[in-house]
């Protein structure tokens, strides 16, 4: 038996009908799937005029000036108060830790490589920035270099002197002491020969 032809509103209607199934059962697979069926609506950017624009700016400047500058209050109060010129202060800390985080993204390969000299390279870059951030939190500098690229050293300062029994101080090289200031190999040699003198 043969099929009769169907007309155009027959055709539509059909259509029509498939069309309101197809999206009921995506509706209802949707729903079992916990996701939402209803589309966000995007909002329109709104254009002002430029009296409304230099409103706006002065509103923003009231506000900014009503803030006052920043408090850094995540910031450890001894580095907050540390002056700007002092090597440890917090816009040097800051920029280090800006430079450093940079190398790590160029290096970031070395993390992985089977060259133990790269992988060293990176975990030290890394373990620098971790010591610089903590740094920032507790005002306690962990690491034993400082600068950009790790260039300089820190000195440990003694503040209260240690004595062997005979009575000469206790010192170790590259230490500051308040009575000779910064111990090195030359003082230790000429300490050693005194002693063999004496003795």
């Amino acid at each position: 038996m043969a099929r009769r032809k169907l007309t155009a509103e027959e055709m539509e209607a059909k259509v029509a009908k498939m069309k309101a199934t197809k999206a009921a059962n995506k509706a209802k697979a949707l729903e079992t799937l916990g996701l939402s069926t209803t589309r966000k609506k995007v909002r329109k950017t709104r254009t002002m005029t430029p009296e409304q624009k230099a409103a706006a700016v002065e509103r923003l400047a009231k506000a900014r000036a009503s803030k006052g500058p920043s408090q850094n209050k995540m910031i450890s109060e001894h580095v907050r108060n540390l002056p700007d010129d002092n090597p440890l202060s917090l816009v040097n800390v800051r920029d280090w830790i800006k430079e450093n985080k940079e190398l790590l993204k160029s290096i970031r390969d070395f993390k992985d490589s089977k060259d133990a000299k790269e992988r060293t390279q990176y975990q030290k870059v890394e373990t620098y920035v971790s010591n610089l951030e903590a740094y920032l939190r507790n005002g306690v500098y962990l690491d034993f270099f400082y600068g950009s690229q790790m260039q300089n050293r820190i000195t440990h300062r003694v503040y209260v002197m240690a004595y062997y029994p005979d009575g000469t101080p206790k010192r170790s090289i590259g230490w500051w002491y308040p009575d000779v200031g910064i111990y090195t190999q030359e003082m230790a040699n000429e300490d050693r020969q005194r002693q063999t003198v004496s003795n």
